[in-house]
């Protein structure tokens, strides 16, 4: 993807907005611009794409107070590092401290963290400037960001030229999803309102919306960033995804974030890596695989064709290109939905409405409160999987489903182990069936549905601890993005992003460039009472 700000036509309120970390960050320094200002605009941007849902909060009072201690530091030539002054948001599932952190969910409206997660506490050390939380489907259990409190978040491409001259109806009926969870996220690096982005990535909720949105979207390896204050869905597959507009600026944000934390013992000390990458690479040293089971039913023909258009293009820069076996893909899906409903089940636990969030009126008596504040608190995808999780976990079933699963997700990930200790560097993979589908055809189906087709690509990787990294490729006849997936193996992380670098070099994937009057629509009345404003 080029960021140079000559590529594209912005408007210029918004020129800077459309830069990389990397060159905003020479600018911020060169006092090409200030820290103030782009936190300004950012925000201006934000309320102009109002109509996206993207955020749930908006810390305005609290990120120019940032950006102004930012100024000052770069003033003086002392900038903390190559983040001092960059506004990004963070999901709604990391705590923030002093700032609402609701997961989009009843049972969590409220509730106000007296801490920061790890991951957001490292950016503001860097002096990074926090302008809002993101929306996403309730406690991160989907695939749409359709299913949360605060409702849809809408895909900014819709909203794009090319969508938009190719659609008769009307833009409030005619819109699509960013896919999920974290498409809260997506949609704000996506629009130009934040340079980067927290996600959380379960089984794809970080590489999903990023495909849909045409963003770079990171999962790292498991343990590699720390999961504290990270509110947990699956505790043995969350990880902390990183979402930017480059696989650059991924890099960048992946250096800081990386390493142990003694407030997480899943983490792991970070490897060594080179201080940014190579900006030549010679491709004609990987070995990318290709693997067979990943045809799977339902990919479309625009996502088939660019996914053999891309592994032609490292085929003929001289890359090794062969096909590989995964042999348990077929069983993921069931296996992940066992795994996911059981940890969902024991993590949900604690939203008892005794110590904090939601609590129910009903106090008849202990049990009653505790059974009504849960049926008030949680939608039904919620309550569906904490049933499920307990079934599989009664004691007559433990052994048949529990325990099977995870037998099953060891042999997926002795799968990826066997590819790799045969020469293969990465794996290219389709990251979604399909481009963005409409909301109003992926609400035909039920949640669950749903969350087995989108998550097919992306959640074998989760279940084996690797990191991966989608790819935005090019638009499909529709206008709207088609991403990659690259696989590496496990704490390879920077040898992948080097390869997704020069495969990004590669496509030129562009920037969004919004419908002449879609930046000027604005929220209907629901929009302003689901979106607020706070600051400290």
């Amino acid at each position: 993807m080029s960021a140079s700000s000559a590529a594209f036509r912005f408007r210029p309120a918004t020129a800077m907005l459309g830069l990389s970390i990397r060159e905003v960050s020479q600018a911020l320094r060169d006092g090409r611009v200030s820290a103030t200002e782009l936190c300004k605009q950012c925000i201006n941007q934000i309320q102009r794409t109002r109509y996206l849902n993207a955020y749930i909060t908006v810390i305005e009072e609290t990120a120019m107070e940032q950006a102004k201690r930012a100024d000052n530091r770069l003033s003086k030539g002392k900038p903390l590092g190559p983040l001092d002054g960059i506004p990004f948001s963070v999901k709604d599932n990391f705590c923030t401290d002093n700032i609402e952190t609701t997961c989009a969910s009843k049972m969590l409206k409220g509730y106000v963290p007296p801490f920061n997660a790890t991951v957001v506490q490292k950016l503001l050390d860097q002096g990074a400037v926090l302008v809002g939380k993101t929306n996403l489907d309730e406690f991160a259990m989907g695939s749409g960001s359709t299913d949360g409190v605060y409702g849809p978040v809408r895909n900014p491409w819709s909203y794009a030229t090319q969508y938009r001259e190719q659609s008769k109806e009307d833009p409030d009926s005619d819109w699509a999803i960013t896919g999920g969870s974290s498409g809260g996220s997506a949609a704000a690096v996506a629009s130009l309102s934040s340079f980067l982005a927290l996600g959380s990535d379960t089984g794809g909720s970080t590489r999903n919306p990023g495909s849909l949105c045409g963003v770079v979207a990171l999962k790292p390896s498991y343990g590699l960033l720390s999961r504290h204050g990270l509110i947990p869905l699956v505790n043995s597959m969350d990880v902390p995804g990183i979402m930017t507009r480059s696989v650059h600026d991924a890099a960048t944000v992946l250096r800081i974030l990386q390493g142990r934390d003694e407030k997480d013992s899943t983490t792991v000390q970070a490897p060594n890596t080179p201080p940014s990458l190579p900006e030549h690479f010679d491709i004609r040293d990987i070995c990318v695989g290709i693997p067979k089971e990943y045809h799977a039913p339902g990919l479309s023909k625009d996502t088939l064709a660019q996914w053999s258009r891309v592994a032609a293009m490292f085929e003929q820069a001289g890359a090794r290109v062969q096909e590989v076996s995964l042999p348990h893909t077929q069983h993921s899906i069931v296996c992940y939905h066992v795994l996911c409903c059981c940890e969902v089940a024991s993590n949900m636990a604690r939203f008892d409405g005794l110590e904090y969030g939601h609590r129910s009126a009903v106090d008849s008596s202990t049990d009653a409160m505790y059974a009504t504040t849960r049926h008030e608190g949680f939608n039904n995808v919620v309550r569906r999987r904490i049933l499920s999780g307990n079934y599989f976990l009664l004691k007559s079933n433990y052994e048949r489903y529990f325990v099977k699963a995870q037998q099953t997700r060891r042999l997926i990930t002795e799968d990826f182990k066997a590819v790799f200790r045969s020469g293969i560097d990465v794996l290219l993979t389709p990251t979604t069936l399909s481009d963005a589908p409409r909301y109003s055809d992926f609400i035909q189906e039920d949640n669950r549905t749903r969350s087995a087709q989108e998550d097919v690509f992306t959640q074998p990787v989760n279940m084996a601890g690797l990191p991966a990294v989608t790819v935005p490729t090019a638009l499909s006849p529709r206008g709207l993005p088609i991403g990659l997936q690259l696989i590496g193996q496990t704490l390879q992380d920077w040898k992948l992003l080097t390869v997704a670098h020069w495969m990004e070099q590669q496509l030129n994937f562009p920037l969004v460039r919004f419908h002449e009057d879609s930046n000027k629509r604005e929220l209907d009345q629901s929009f302003r009472e689901r979106t607020h404003t706070v600051g400290l």
